[in-house]
Parts: structure tokens; sequence; C-alpha cells
């Protein structure tokens, strides 16, 4: 839904966090060229980094939902695991087994998660979708973009590129201002094994759906490991 990605980046632009809209028109988004280099996971690890991440990702949960124009959607990753699960079920997948316990283990998720503050989301904090130039960083790919918990893309910062325990303690208590309570730790926890399920999932839809060259079953078998590390430590706070 192109129109969501569309206000959501000018949104973002208008903060600061993105280059600018050139021209639109259906099937066609041109953007500013930025002389910057995407990030890999082991750039995103370091300490370093992440003092840079964090404030821009806080600046556009709470700037750019201020710069919104029009309609916007919401990006419920509970809501998006359902859907997954019938766009497999409708494929024939491989992984229908799987489906009914990863969709169990989803509605626990949610009732761990609980109500939730909303931000305006980026909700895809792969590496490759921040830039550097060398002086600052930038946020592209917001295809996913709408309000959400600041959880998830915390979460997803983290599942994404492997940060530490140490470093995820340092980002909850750098974002929200305060220690990290026992509380805040487990919602946390609880979404990251949801963001790391929507991974696997939307993997597993590609394999049916997606005519790009690239291993998608290895990528699947990849993130159901995380997935699955993820949950055992999580069960067993």
């Amino acid at each position: 839904m192109r129109f969501n990605e569309l206000a959501v980046h000018r949104a973002a632009h208008a903060i600061g966090a993105a280059p600018r809209v050139v021209h639109s028109e259906p099937g066609i988004m041109v953007l500013e060229f930025i002389d910057a280099g995407p990030l890999d996971e082991d750039a995103v690890r370091q300490d370093a980094m992440l003092e840079r991440i964090l404030p821009l990702l806080k600046h556009c949960h709470t700037g750019a939902k201020q710069a919104l124009r029009g309609p916007v959607l919401m990006f419920w990753v509970f809501h998006v695991l359902r859907d997954y699960a019938a766009t497999l079920r409708d494929g024939r997948s491989t992984y229908l087994p799987l489906l009914e316990p990863f969709l169990a283990t989803a509605d626990q998720l949610e009732q761990a998660v609980g109500p939730v503050q909303l931000v305006l989301g980026h909700n895809d904090l792969l590496a490759g979708n921040i830039l550097d130039d060398g002086s600052r960083l930038w946020l592209l790919d917001w295809e996913y973009g709408g309000f959400n918990s600041p959880l998830f893309d915390l979460a997803g910062l983290a599942s994404n590129n492997g940060l530490s325990p140490a470093q995820e303690r340092w980002m909850l208590e750098s974002y929200f201002e305060t220690p990290l309570t026992d509380q805040l730790s487990h919602q946390y926890h609880a979404m990251k094994c949801a963001s790391l399920l929507r991974e696997t999932m939307w993997s597993m839809v590609s394999e049916i759906h997606s005519e790009i060259d690239f291993d998608y079953r290895q990528y699947t078998a990849k993130n159901q490991e995380r997935f699955d590390t993820a949950l055992s430590d999580f069960q067993n706070m």
C-alpha cells in the first residue's frame, strides 16, 4: 500500500530522518540521492553506532507523527502473523504443521505484551535500511511504517542485528530514560519473540510467492532458529 509508505516517508523526511521524495506516481517513487552506504549487522553491533542509531529512532517515534498528513496504517505484528498464517494455508505451504503452534505462541506473546504506547514506527529495522553518510544516519524503506509500540522497533533492532543482552539493557534504559523493570523486560522479550516469528513467517510466505533470486528457505531456517532461542529464553525468564 504505497500511499502509506509515501506518507510515512515524507513525515520522516520532514524531521530529517529520510531523504526527500523528489517524485511519486503509481508504481514509482524517486528519492533524493544520498551519498551514503548501508550498515551491516557487525556495524550495528558497535556500541558507538548504537549510540547514533537510538536517538534517530526515538526522534522518528516522537517527531515524525507530528509531520504526518493523511491516513496511515497501524503495524500490529500479531495481526500480521495471523494474516501470514492464512496466506501460508492458502498457498499450501510445506510449513502447515507449524502454523497452529506458531499462532498459539503468538496469542501468548500478545497477552504478555499487553497495552502499549503508540509511536510512529519504522517496523523493519534491518541493518541495510540504515545509511551512514559519515556524519549522519538515514532511515530508508518505510514500506512497513505505521503506528506501533516502540518495543517492536527496539526488538527488531536487537533481534535482526544480534545485540548482546548488555546492549539490549542499555538500549531499553537509554530509550525509556529509566532503570529496566521486570515488567518492561518481560514485555520487551515477548515483542522480541514476535518480531523474530514475523521475520520467520515472512520468509515462509516469500518461499511461495517471491520471484527474487534469494535462498528464502535458508533465511527461514536462520530466523526460526533465532526465534526458537529467543522463545526459550523468554519462557525461562
